[in-house]
Order: structure tokens, then C-alpha cells, then sequence
């Protein structure tokens, strides 16, 4: 069974870097495509960003391109968030989600419908 666990959120200054990290529980971690999605207070939920289940394929929103990077470790079962260049709009709610139904497929998707599981979140909040 897939649970995701989300940290390494906080606060930062705009201009500062965090990395967020989610890890995976289960034993099919290596299988499926992994997203990252975040919600600011008053807002629908964003996509940000998302791996294929071998890392050769990633796709990013609009907002955070160029300056966010998704990765992974299968070894480790966790996926993880490079943020840089961060801006008080980056302020939100950052959860991890895990789209099982990929199933060794490339295509990254990002719709969150598509996704199955989802961590609990963790608190990115960027002050001016």
C-alpha cells in the first residue's frame, strides 16, 4: 500500500531554496510517476511538478520552470522538490502524490485527478 510522508517545509526568505522530500512506504515505489501539487489558502490546488517512474521524463507547471526540480531516488522510495529563486507567491501547502496507475508507463501527467495517493502536505511559506 502507498503512503507518502511530505517534509521539509518552512519558513524562507524570497530568494532562498528549500528541497521537500516525500517518502513512500510501500514496496512499488519504483513502478509509478510521482507529482508534486500545491495549494495556497483561497485557491485551487496547482500542479508544480512530475517524474516518470525511471526519472527520464519530468514535467513542470508554468510558474515554477526554471527554478523548481523534481527528482527521485528509487532506492530510498522518495521523491523529492529543489526549490530555488523562491517568491512569496510560492507560499502553499505542498503535497506529494503518487499516479500507481502509470505503471512503468513515460507519460507524466498533470492533472490531479490522475493521481492516486496523496501525502498529507507540508507548509512552504516565503516571506517578502
Amino acid at each position: 500500500q502507498i503512503q507518502l510522508v511530505e517534509s521539509g517545509g518552512g519558513l524562507v526568505q524570497a530568494g532562498d531554496s528549500l528541497r521537500l522530500s516525500c517518502v513512500d512506504s510501500g514496496r512499488t515505489f519504483g513502478s509509478f510517476a510521482m507529482g508534486w501539487f500545491r495549494q495556497a489558502p483561497g485557491k485551487e490546488r496547482e500542479f508544480v511538478a512530475a517524474i516518470s517512474w525511471s526519472g527520464a521524463n519530468t514535467n513542470y507547471g508554468d510558474s515554477v520552470k526554471g527554478r523548481f526540480t523534481i527528482s527521485r531516488d528509487n532506492a530510498k522510495n522518495t521523491v523529492y522538490l529543489q526549490m530555488n529563486s523562491l517568491k512569496p507567491e510560492d507560499t502553499a501547502v505542498y503535497y506529494c502524490a503518487a499516479d500507481e496507475s502509470s505503471y512503468y508507463s513515460s507519460l507524466v501527467y498533470t492533472q490531479a485527478y490522475r493521481f492516486d495517493y496523496w501525502g498529507q502536505g507540508t507548509q512552504v511559506t516565503v516571506a517578502p
